[in-house]
């Protein structure tokens, strides 16, 4: 499938300072999702799923998990997207694995409703990640081969990762409770949902 032309398209140059403060606003509201996800014991999708999944099953640290699970997906954002994007997106890991080992140490839930927090997790981390992928930018994994394919063939990057997250829910459903799966499933609607109408090339475009 070729990839569409756009109509119109948003020629947006970036400064350093500007691709700084939006890779850490967006890191920041990712871990803050994350935080609420794991504090009601939801699962995502994802790579974040994968290492969310790894963790609970494990009982090893989410963050480690993560950056490690993120590691062969570099080699092709080298290929694929080129060494910008891959050095913004391994930044990117790297803080979101740190920030959710220290976050947890100055902020505690005491109460969350767990529809509302699968809500909050899904517009939090979905408002996040649409600000890393917008400074070139991703959380690794398969972001990386979501925004590749929209790139490539127009197919955009939330429906690709909602695809995705259809089979790592249906694994998960034999693993955890389907009063988890439900509230889970929930957040990576609105996460992808979000993203996919959002994060749209004619719309927004870095050169």
């Amino acid at each position: 499938m070729p990839s569409p032309v756009p109509v119109q398209q948003s020629s947006v140059k970036h400064s350093a300072i500007e691709d700084v403060q939006g890779l850490a606003t967006g890191v920041v509201m990712c871990t803050m999702g994350l935080v609420i996800l794991t504090h009601l014991g939801l699962i995502t999708g994802q790579t974040a799923g994968l290492a969310v999944v790894i963790s609970y099953l494990t009982g090893q640290s989410f963050g480690l998990i993560f950056f490690l699970v993120n590691i062969p997906f570099y080699l092709f954002a080298i290929k694929a997207m080129g060494w910008e994007f891959t050095l913004k997106s391994m930044a990117c890991v790297a803080a979101l694995s740190l920030g959710t080992e220290l976050v947890p140490l100055g902020f505690a839930i005491e109460r969350l409703d767990p529809t509302l927090g699968a809500i909050m997790f899904g517009v939090v981390t979905g408002i996040g990640l649409l600000a890393i992928f917008r400074h070139k930018g991703s959380l690794g994994g398969l972001g990386v081969v979501a925004l590749w394919i929209q790139d490539r063939f127009g197919i955009r990057a939330g429906y690709i990762q909602l695809g995705f997250d259809a089979v790592l829910f249906g694994v998960a459903a034999f693993l955890f409770p389907f009063s988890v799966v439900a509230y889970s499933l929930l957040g990576a609607v609105v996460l992808n949902g979000l993203i996919a109408f959002n994060h749209r090339r004619d719309w927004y475009v870095v050169h």
